[in-house]
C-alpha cells in the first residue's frame, strides 16, 4: 500500500535534498539556466535567503520519510500600492520518481492554507515558459496567466546602470536598436505604398468616368 504524501515546513536539515531537487528541476527544464544556478554552494545561499525572508513559505513534501517535493513562496502586501495580501509561489517541483502520488496537490494545499491564514486574496505562481507539465498542473488548479520574475546579480545590474555593460551587451543593445529601426522603416514604406496605391486607384476611377457625368443630382 502506497504511503500518503506528508507536507511540512522546511527545516535546516532539508537544505541538501532541496538543492538536489532544484538541480534536478534545472536539468529537466529546457530553460534550466533561468530556473536556478548549477553551483550547489551558490544555490545553498539562495535557497537559504528565500527561506528566511519576511513572509517566506517554504514547504517540503515527503514520501516514506524522504523529501521528494518542494514549494517556495512568500507573502506579499499590504503595501503602499494595495491593501490586499497575496501569496507568490516562486518555485514548485516534485521529483520525477515521486510524481502522480499527490505530492504536488499536497504542497499547493499547504500554500492555500498559508494564504488563508494570512488573509491572502490571491495566489500567484511564476512557472517558466515552456514548463508544460507545471503549466498544465497549475491550469487544472485554476491558475490564470501571470507575469514572470527575472533575476540579475547586483554587480551586473550596477554595471548596466552605470553604462559599463561591456562589448557583448552593447552589441545586443545595438542589434535590438537596428531591428527596431528596420521595423519602423518597413512600416513607413508600407504606409507610403498604400498611399501611392490609393492615389493610383483614384486617378484610374477619374479617367474612366464618361464625359459630362456628374455625381450631383438635381
Amino acid at each position: 500500500m502506497r504511503s500518503a504524501a506528508v507536507v511540512r515546513p522546511a527545516r535546516p536539515q532539508d537544505v541538501d535534498p532541496i538543492i538536489d531537487l532544484c538541480l534536478a528541476a534545472r536539468a529537466e527544464s529546457l530553460l534550466g539556466s533561468q530556473l536556478c544556478t548549477d553551483d550547489p554552494e551558490r544555490l545553498r545561499h539562495q535557497v537559504g535567503a528565500l527561506a528566511v525572508e519576511p513572509g517566506a513559505v517554504a514547504l517540503v513534501g515527503e514520501l516514506d520519510g524522504q523529501v521528494q517535493g518542494l514549494v517556495l513562496a512568500r507573502v506579499v502586501g499590504p503595501s503602499l500600492f494595495t491593501d490586499e495580501v497575496s501569496v507568490a509561489i516562486e518555485a514548485v517541483y516534485v521529483g520525477e520518481s515521486a510524481r502522480r502520488r499527490g505530492i504536488g496537490h499536497a504542497l499547493l494545499a499547504g500554500v492555500a492554507e498559508a494564504a488563508e491564514q494570512v488573509g491572502a486574496t490571491e495566489v500567484y505562481a511564476v512557472p517558466l515558459p515552456g514548463a508544460r507539465g507545471v503549466l498544465r498542473f497549475l491550469s487544472r488548479l485554476g491558475f490564470a496567466p501571470a507575469a514572470a520574475h527575472r533575476v540579475v546579480s547586483t554587480e551586473a545590474l550596477q554595471r548596466r546602470l552605470s553604462g559599463e555593460a561591456g562589448p557583448r551587451a552593447r552589441g545586443i543593445d545595438d542589434l535590438v536598436a537596428r531591428r527596431r529601426a528596420a521595423r519602423a522603416g518597413r512600416a513607413e514604406s508600407q504606409s507610403r505604398g498604400l498611399a501611392s496605391i490609393s492615389m493610383q486607384v483614384s486617378r484610374a476611377v477619374a479617367t474612366r468616368r464618361p464625359r459630362g457625368s456628374s455625381t450631383t443630382t438635381s
